[in-house]
């Protein structure tokens, strides 16, 4: 088992439309990766897509990956690509749904959005996480 220090929330910085299958092309084919960079990933609709399981490594944050696991929601931008915390009410309640799962397994862990990491120079994902689910 991996010892997991961080939960960490991103967004994909799409649009909310976007596909999980177009995402994951997008990973592998433009990136070069061979392991998504989330663990699950939620749609707009609130379904819980898992793209990798928690004892496998995903790509999520440069240095942080091996002690960290990823949940992601589709959107995160306006139509003109700036940050825009705009998920849905299903997206926010699947959110919450898996990140009290996991604080379950891993109690230590530290819940925070990608962009609290250092040398991280995005909005990522799009509002403070470490905030909203500090009650966690």
């Amino acid at each position: 088992m991996r010892n997991i220090k961080y939960i960490v929330v991103h967004c994909t910085a799409t649009a909310q439309t976007a596909k999980v299958s177009a995402i994951l092309n997008y990973w592998r084919s433009q990136l070069g990766w061979k392991n998504p960079g989330y663990h699950i990933l939620i749609d707009a609709a609130g379904v819980q897509h898992e793209l990798l399981t928690v004892d496998k490594v995903a790509n999520g944050v440069l240095g942080y990956n091996s002690q960290s696991v990823h949940v992601g929601y589709i959107g995160g931008v306006d139509g003109l690509g700036n940050p825009q915390d705009n998920r849905t009410m299903e997206q926010k309640a699947a959110l919450v749904q898996v990140l009290k799962h996991w604080r379950r397994l891993y109690p230590n862990a530290t819940i925070q959005g990608h962009r609290d990491f250092p040398r991280v120079k995005k909005a990522c994902p799009s509002f403070d996480a470490r905030l909203k689910y500090a009650h966690l």
